[in-house]
């Protein structure tokens, strides 16, 4: 489930980065800034990358105690998001269906990571055999 968010992520950062005016509105703000304004849109792009950059470091060097931690604290991010479309009279669907089940299903992932590294650390080390 970690790789498909950081997948995720990844290429919703990539369109904000390429193409900002095409997926903007699936953002649910009511409007969207333009001329100089549009930058902010590559910002959140930008922003997003980085953040699945991040999970994917972790996952592929097999951090996954760490990947739970940042999981969880990357959720925030969707929050935002969802808090921002709130604040801004957008949309209400989209806040809470999109960003909102984005900030839970990451909180969820982060805590499941978490508490498999929990038991997987508990385990009793075996002793290893030895050759006769």
């Amino acid at each position: 489930m970690a790789a498909a968010f950081i997948l995720f992520i990844l290429w919703f950062g990539t369109e904000f980065i390429l193409r900002p005016e095409t997926v903007a509105p699936s953002f649910g703000l009511p409007s969207w800034p333009s001329g100089d304004g549009g930058g902010f849109l590559i910002i959140k792009g930008i922003r997003d990358v980085v953040l699945a950059l991040v999970l994917g470091i972790l996952l592929v060097t097999g951090h996954r105690r760490a990947l739970g931690w940042v999981l969880l604290v990357e959720a925030l991010a969707a929050c935002g998001d969802m808090t921002t479309v709130l604040a801004h009279e957008g949309s209400m669907p989209t806040a809470l269906g999109v960003h909102g089940l984005t900030a839970t299903l990451m909180v969820v992932n982060g805590l499941l990571m978490m508490r498999e590294t929990r038991k997987v650390a508990a385990a009793p080390a075996t002793p290893a055999l030895q050759p006769a």
